[in-house]
């Protein structure tokens, strides 16, 4: 994919290039869902299956607190094809470079504790590890932990019984060279029938 790192942070290489967000790696499979969570266990908003924010370089603040934050990236191009901003842990060894999100329910109409799903779309030409953590206040985070990632994939942290106030979800490089982050998704969880019978 990428002879060197170098060429990974250039810019005339992002550019230009049109990103599929379809064909990034899920971390998470429906198995995974099947296996954490029940239909009967998620509060779920009127438009379960829309996305309630995507936060981008093109799109750093949403609704109330609401944000992006951007710890140490090496560029971030928002006039590109597919805008991205660059990271490389090489080029700032005193601070691990990472995004972070804040998402604030309420500020979107929403009242009451949730479940929502953080997705972050990130692309590394060479294994890069990233911590993944949140901080759901009263509720709990699901999937905070370690994460290799190569080439194209998904970093997924679950705000579980979120309260309406807010909290946030983060990764951050902790190994590897250079990698880009594209954009975070803040969704409810896909819902998840059983079989019956």
């Amino acid at each position: 994919m990428y002879e060197s790192s170098e060429e990974l942070g250039s810019r005339t290489e992002f550019d230009e290039r049109v990103i599929e967000f379809a064909d990034f790696e899920p971390d998470l499979r429906l198995e995974d869902w099947i296996e954490k969570y029940r239909i009967g266990e998620l509060v779920l908003g009127p438009i379960f299956w829309a996305p309630i924010d995507f936060l981008s370089p093109v799109h750093t603040v949403g609704k109330g607190r609401t944000n992006l934050t951007l710890i140490r990236p090496t560029i971030m191009q928002t006039d590109a094809v597919t805008p991205y901003a660059g990271f490389d842990r090489r080029e700032s060894p005193t601070r691990n470079p990472a995004v972070s999100i804040h998402f604030e329910p309420a500020a979107y109409g929403i009242t009451g504790v949730g479940t929502y799903v953080c997705t972050f779309t990130v692309e590394s030409g060479a294994p890069v590890t990233l911590n993944a953590s949140g901080y759901a206040a009263s509720g709990t985070v699901v999937g905070a932990g370690p994460r290799s990632v190569n080439g194209k994939q998904t970093v997924s942290l679950t705000l579980k019984n979120l309260p309406a106030y807010g909290g946030w979800a983060a990764i951050e490089q902790t190994a590897g060279a250079s990698w880009v982050w594209y954009s975070t998704r803040i969704a409810y969880p896909p819902l998840v029938f059983e079989q019956v019978g």
